[in-house]
């Protein structure tokens, strides 16, 4: 046999077993029902999710309702999936593509984690961000320097373009 179609069988023979985690993982945070945080499953593809997080209270954010998009690999949960916010705040741990700048999608990931904590750390982060290790340096830089203008400006951000969705 050769190395490439082993490599094949044993891709085939994981792709259960991440099926079966990620339906275990959706039933858990439906039971769990996260504040703020609502997940739809693709009805086509197992290894494709959105979510929706709504803004927290008393944050800037408050208003807004932001949809990320989930999409799982087939080293799930080896590797972390790669998560985006399709309605990108005005953030400084969200780059300007929508790529989230957070500790457990990157070094700190074990397959120990799992979706519920990356949305919890996720909106967490809109309650407090990481300053220090920005992904939008003007975000950041502003939140530091004038945060009540940094206030205005999220919140003309979701007025103008996201957050609009429930």
């Amino acid at each position: 046999m050769s190395l490439k179609s082993s490599t094949t069988k044993k891709k085939k023979k994981e792709i259960p077993f991440i099926a079966k985690r990620l339906m275990k993982e959706l039933v858990r945070i439906e039971k769990s029902n996260l504040e703020g945080i609502r997940v739809f499953p693709s009805k086509t593809d197992t290894f494709f999710w959105l979510a929706m997080i709504d803004g927290p209270p008393e944050t800037p954010y408050e208003d807004g309702h932001f949809q990320i998009s989930i999409r799982f690999s087939d080293e799930y949960p080896i590797r972390p999936p790669s998560v985006q916010f399709l309605d990108i705040p005005f953030h400084p741990n969200i780059y300007k593509d929508g790529k989230i700048c957070v500790d457990i999608l990157q070094n700190e990931w074990s397959p120990a984690m799992n979706v519920e904590k990356i949305l919890i750390s996720i909106r967490s982060l809109l309650m407090d961000p990481n300053i220090n290790s920005p992904a939008n340096r003007d975000a950041s830089k502003l939140f530091k320097e004038n945060y009540s203008e940094y206030c205005k400006r999220v919140r003309n951000k979701i007025n103008s373009e996201v957050g609009r969705k429930k």
